[in-house]
């Protein structure tokens, strides 16, 4: 039975346009679009319709880097794709892209599988998956290539975390020269583990042991190397690369520099950089374990260059790397040795309003807040236009905004799964008050009306940025 439903005179914004205008949604998708108060729009009917007047009518949100139920130092991260979709959705995101993880000494397709199975049937909104590979042979290589294939098109690598999820300057190589010649995007969290593990231990051993540690052995330099070293291995390679949670002023350096010679190389940056620091980290009574995170918080001064970074397109999009951990019993079994505090900070909810303040504090434009948090995302990793803009054919996840609406950010109102808010008492304008999810009502007028299991995996085509 096909459903309509007209969202009439709001200011309908994309990354590329701004116009007052009535949206027509049926059977799932955006079926035409008007300006207000003509003829066009006079035509639409529908069962439904929303005043949006004094609103912003905007795409849902993609957020391209989530971890729902991942285990990490001992534990799980504390959102399920229950919690945490239906927490994006409250926050105005309709889609996520999460990371499955292949473990060391199993197959990518285990891996994926086991993501499919905690996702499928529980979230609210629609969900795609990189894959993580931990474990780089022959076999993982020609996996890739039927990965790419099916619609997983990104392949994550961490030049972190020794022991754990490493990869080695070889196996990154062979994964770069596997995806130049298969499609698939490299996303690079760069760090140097290596060198960080050795300063982890020396602080340890001068008694350093508070969260602010965490922050002070990894330092800037080693993400800049980190950075530049992958951009080299890819240039090797013939390869792209997109470099996850940049933080520092040194490695946007290193991005502006390779996007200068003409390389397709990208980057991300999050909320947290954006908006948090050090100070955070230095919180006392071990408060500042909330704030740990890989890469880390750094001191505000850096926050400029994220900033600059994002208007200049040396920075491409804003993810939020959503993994939260409750502050008691999982945080705190890093009490007495920082690097036992599980890395992660929630914040799927937070990302629209939060870009929607930088908007108001001049940081960026309305059409570039779209730009970073909906289309480009959409674009990066072959989304597009299914999601990330409101055009005739597109999926119907269109979020009523209200640009004047003010509230306090806190743990007591959020719907993430966790005991704590990144932002706990910041005040901001700007607020989700309706979100569609392929023209389905999920939040309504501040309410809850999703429910889990409506999201549905979306395959992925490759970047577009690269066609």
């Amino acid at each position: 039975m096909s459903t309509r439903t007209v969202i009439r005179g709001g200011l309908v914004i994309t990354a590329s346009d701004e116009l007052h205008a009535d949206v027509l949604m049926e059977d799932g998708r955006i079926a035409a679009i008007a300006a207000s108060h003509t003829p066009a729009a006079e035509t639409f009917t529908a069962e439904r319709t929303m005043d949006a007047t004094g609103k912003y009518v905007i795409p849902g949100g993609v957020d391209a880097h989530t971890h729902m139920e991942l285990p990490f130092g001992g534990t799980f991260a504390s959102d399920t794709f229950e919690t945490g979709t239906r927490a994006a959705a409250w926050g105005g995101t309709t889609t996520i892209v999460d990371f499955a993880v292949q473990s060391v000494g199993h197959g990518l397709r285990e891996g994926l599988d086991a993501w499919h199975a905690k996702a499928e049937g529980n979230c609210a909104i629609d969900y795609a998956f990189h894959m993580i590979v931990s474990d780089v042979n022959d076999d993982t290589l020609k996996e890739m290539d039927l990965l790419v294939e099916e619609g997983v098109t990104s392949f994550k690598q961490f030049m972190a975390y020794p022991g754990v999820f490493y990869s080695d300057d070889g196996q990154i190589l062979r994964a770069m020269q596997r995806s130049a010649d298969n499609g698939g995007l490299i996303m690079m969290h760069a760090e140097n583990g290596i060198a960080i593990d050795v300063l982890v231990e020396q602080a340890l051993a001068r008694g350093e042991t508070d969260p602010r540690f965490h922050g002070e052995v990894r330092k800037a330099l080693l993400e800049a190397e980190a950075t530049h070293r992958a951009i080299r291995l890819a240039q090797v390679a013939g390869a792209p690369l997109y470099v996850v949670h940049v933080s520092a002023t040194e490695a946007v350096a290193e991005l502006a520099r390779a996007r200068d010679d003409g390389l397709p190389v990208f980057g991300e940056t999050c909320p947290q950089y954006l908006f948090l620091s050090t100070d955070n980290l230095a919180e006392p009574d071990f408060e500042g374990a909330k704030y740990v995170c890989s890469t880390p918080l750094r001191p505000k001064e850096h926050q400029a260059a994220l900033w600059r970074g994002l208007r200049t397109d040396d920075l491409q999009v804003v993810s939020t790397d959503h993994c939260p951990f409750c502050f008691s019993g999982q945080k705190e079994l890093g009490r007495g040795d920082f690097s036992k505090i599980p890395n992660g900070l929630p914040g799927v909810e937070n990302r629209m309003d939060l870009l929607h303040q930088a908007v108001l504090d001049g940081h960026i434009s309305r059409r570039r807040w779209i730009e970073i948090a909906c289309a480009t995302p959409a674009r990066m990793f072959g989304l597009y236009p299914k999601k990330g803009t409101i055009a005739p054919g597109a999926d119907a996840d269109v979020v009523i905004y209200d640009p004047h609406a003010e509230q306090v950010m806190s743990a007591d109102t959020h719907h993430m799964n966790v005991d704590y808010s990144a932002y706990e008492g910041k005040r901001v304008t700007g607020r989700v008050e309706t979100v569609f999810s392929r023209g389905v009502p999920v939040v309504t007028d501040r309410e809850y009306t999703g429910h889990a299991g409506h999201g549905v995996y979306t395959p992925r085509s490759t970047c577009q940025y690269l066609t």
